[in-house]
């Protein structure tokens, strides 16, 4: 018996984002961009689209993840219901290794 995959790391703080997946100061709140990689293939960014909504797809790209050939960078959004489960299955698909913060540099 094998054990299942470990769920990819979060590095996010989710202890700074609001309950509409917001941080920041009352007048001034703002979403959190986060960019994860993907096998870059029809059925994983499938598997993403029926997890998060706010998924952007971006082959080529790097970011600071660091996608690799055959890799596909994934842009996605907190300000969404239920951010929190939305990064937790973000995180248990296949062949995802870490979800950061995109700062969109």
């Amino acid at each position: 018996m094998t054990a299942a995959p470990r769920p990819a790391a979060v590095e996010i703080d989710l202890e700074s984002l609001d309950a509409d997946g917001l941080r920041g100061p009352a007048d001034g709140k703002v979403a959190v961009a986060y960019e994860f990689a993907i096998p870059d293939t029809p059925e994983a960014r499938a598997a993403v689209r029926r997890v998060d909504p706010t998924a952007e797809f971006m082959p080529g790209a790097r970011g600071r993840v660091g996608a690799r050939p055959g890799e596909c960078l994934c842009v996605g959004s907190t300000h969404q219901p239920d951010h929190r489960a939305v990064l937790a299955a973000l995180a248990r698909l296949p062949g995802v290794a870490r979800i950061v913060e995109c700062h969109h540099e």
